[in-house]
């Protein structure tokens, strides 16, 4: 019961976070300077057709009533009307926000894959040779920038070595399955980059303080094998710990795919919100800003269930 608890009490938690970002959200679509209703209909329409256009966005109504009218909409209008592409929002949003999901689905086993392998052999060979190459790597790769990153891998492996397409989701002619997996490798591993070796610090970190416990010690006393005591018992202990790494950096992932997508041409909500910010297209930009942090939520909240799962002492 007590873990039923704390999962709908977690949930709960979700409500009034979203309704402090989409307020945060809103008013800095609306206190920043700019029209988009002058931008968009001025030249080809009078001034009283252009009012017109603006009340029926609900834009001449008091801020609070601006505010409720778009919250009402999230739920049953589509997330309002997009004042640039007169489309539903969500209309707009989903099926790009399906891609950015592919996306950062494909950083997210990249991150867990490298990150625990690096960490793991850096933290079993710490002090030693692979230990201070791999952090090397760690401090390298940590003052990188994703964007700039993905620039140098298309760079080497698409117009150097010509390995993998270097833009896009798809080839002209389409490949099915293996062809997407190979428009994913270069942009996975830009987006993955920082979370990546966030998660090979904590890894190597983790394994280095298990092995100096006083358990790992007996074992070891004992004849236990290495890889054996790496294995079943420091890896079973700092699992909660890198399950909880990932999950967070999962968050980190669904915000920075955004900036990769510019850079490899990913057909996700990246280019969407983009062009909605030059534009002020403000219930484009609120409608995808509320999809990345309820994303955002939900996987903490997983994350949370899940590191309870695993660590029962967790539990509160």
């Amino acid at each position: 019961m007590g873990t039923v608890k704390h999962i709908l009490w977690r949930s709960l938690n979700i409500v009034p976070v979203l309704l402090v970002v989409s307020a945060l959200t809103f008013l800095v679509g609306r206190l920043t300077p700019g029209d988009p209703i002058e931008a968009q209909f001025a030249r080809d329409h009078t001034p009283e057709q252009v009012e017109a256009i603006r009340a029926s966005y609900g834009l001449t109504l008091p801020l609070w009533q601006q505010y409720v009218k778009w919250v009402k909409d999230l739920f049953t209008a589509g997330g309002g009307m997009s004042i640039a592409q007169n489309q539903p929002v969500f209309d707009i949003l989903l099926p790009n926000f399906a891609n950015t999901l592919i996306l950062t689905a494909a950083g997210v086993v990249i991150c867990a894959v490298l990150g625990v392998v690096i960490g793991v052999v850096a933290g079993i060979g710490h002090r030693g040779f692979l230990d201070r190459f791999a952090m090397l790597f760690v401090q390298t790769g940590s003052n990188l920038s994703v964007y700039w990153f993905g620039l140098i891998l298309i760079w080497i492996f698409s117009l150097r070595l010509g390995w993998l397409p270097a833009s896009g989701m798809e080839s002209r002619n389409g490949g099915g399955f293996g062809d997407l997996l190979a428009h994913l490798v270069l942009p996975g591993l830009s987006a993955a980059l920082i979370s990546t070796l966030v998660l090979a610090r904590f890894t190597r970190l983790g394994i280095i303080q298990e092995s100096h416990s006083d358990y790992v010690r007996t074992f070891a006393s004992q004849g236990v094998p290495r890889r054996r005591l790496v294995a079943k018992h420091i890896g079973r202990n700092i699992l909660p710990a890198v399950v909880n790494i990932i999950g967070l950096e999962i968050g980190t992932l669904i915000t920075g795919v955004i900036f990769v997508e510019s850079v490899f041409n990913w057909p996700g909500i990246g280019t969407q919100l983009v062009n909605a910010v030059n534009g002020k297209d403000y219930p484009l930009i609120q409608g995808g800003v509320i999809l990345v942090a309820l994303c955002y939520l939900l996987v903490n909240l997983l994350t949370d269930i899940t590191v309870d799962a695993l660590n029962p002492r967790l539990r509160r």
